[in-house]
């Protein structure tokens, strides 16, 4: 079995267009063997959704839901390539599951990159204020920065989050299991999530694509 290092990883990504976690945990499947991990990928419909991630989305729907007691909602901009993908079954489920989810788990930006430069700065020196208090050596800080990082960036950003209906899935992995299947790009653009008595509802109007 080969080792799954960094650079093989790196490798497969640049093969396939795939992400990171979905390269490495092909990898480790087929351990270690390049080849057999883009095969991998390919029968996941993962590879073929990365390379349609730069093609442009100018189709789409607005989804909304209202929660039970209709004192949450959720409106969500889902954009694809064309308005035939639009109006399909598993486009429109997927707009639905995502206003779902974004009524459940309260996230506050679309992507990892749409969090403001205030906002990771603050996080940042949260997260190390917090491993000096707790006697970390200065040498691991940066490590473990970046690791309680990538924890915030998976309770605030939507395509980070496991999806609250199959947990072992990302917002943005289902989205490309999506794309897969239907053979478009899609992304999602915007949301609001609104709450009675909160003003200060997360509004996601960034443009974001589905990486």
């Amino acid at each position: 079995m080969a080792e799954v290092t960094a650079a093989l990883v790196k490798d497969l990504r640049e093969r396939t267009g795939a992400g990171m976690m979905e390269c490495k945990k092909a990898l480790v499947e087929a351990k270690g063997d390049l080849p057999e991990a883009e095969v991998l990928l390919r029968k996941w419909g993962i590879a073929s959704a990365g390379k349609k991630s730069s093609r442009a989305t100018k189709q789409g729907l607005i989804g909304t839901y209202i929660h039970h007691g209709g004192q949450l909602g959720v409106l969500v901009e889902v954009n694809c390539e064309s308005d035939f993908v639009a109006r399909t079954d598993d486009f429109k489920e997927l707009v639905h599951d995502l206003s779902m989810h974004i009524a459940a788990a309260d996230p506050h930006f679309v992507r990892k990159e749409d969090v403001t430069a205030d906002v990771l700065e603050k996080e940042k020196e949260i997260a190390r204020a917090r491993a000096v208090a707790e006697g970390k050596p200065e040498k691991i800080l940066d490590k473990i920065v970046e690791g309680r990082l990538q924890k915030f960036y998976e309770e605030v950003c939507l395509l980070e989050q496991p999806f609250v209906k199959e947990a072992t899935l990302t917002i943005g992995q289902l989205v490309k299991t999506k794309i897969a299947k239907l053979g478009e790009n899609i992304s999602v653009a915007r949301f609001v999530r609104f709450k009675v008595g909160d003003a200060t509802g997360a509004d996601a109007a960034t443009e974001a694509a589905s990486q």
